[in-house]
């Protein structure tokens, strides 16, 4: 069921990057969790600006795009508690793995291809002789 539109997700994703660069002071984790979260925060933000949709500045990334590197982080999210070695710090394996199922639902639930008309038109080559 894909009810959300690339306007609500666009808000989701600034919203995200508010999340993921609050979460290790609002939930008392630093070290290796805390910069993830802050390179996550920092490339969900690139990302966003330049992503063609509503709420993108520069539209150079179609959301289709943006929505398969979303899935990669979903479960980057989910597993980096133990691929980083943090799976013994509760807070920090919480909040991840909370993050990732919640990154993954907005996937599952967003209408990627609504934003088409964001995307810039390509341009024709035209063919010298």
């Amino acid at each position: 069921m894909k009810f959300l539109d690339p306007r609500v997700h666009g808000y989701l994703d600034y919203a995200a990057v508010l999340v993921l660069s609050l979460a290790p002071w609002l939930f008392g984790f630093g070290g290796t969790p805390a910069i993830l979260c802050y390179v996550l925060a920092a490339s969900q933000l690139g990302m966003s600006l330049l992503t063609a949709y509503p709420l993108g500045i520069a539209k150079v990334i179609p959301f289709t795009v943006h929505g398969g590197v979303e899935l990669a982080v979903a479960i980057f999210l989910v597993v980096a508690p133990w691929l980083f070695g943090f799976d013994g710090v509760d807070a920090a394996r919480n909040f991840f793995i909370a993050a990732g199922l919640g990154l993954g639902f907005v996937y599952l639930t967003t209408n990627y291809r609504a934003a088409r008309r964001y995307e810039r038109p390509r341009r024709e080559r035209v063919a010298t002789h």
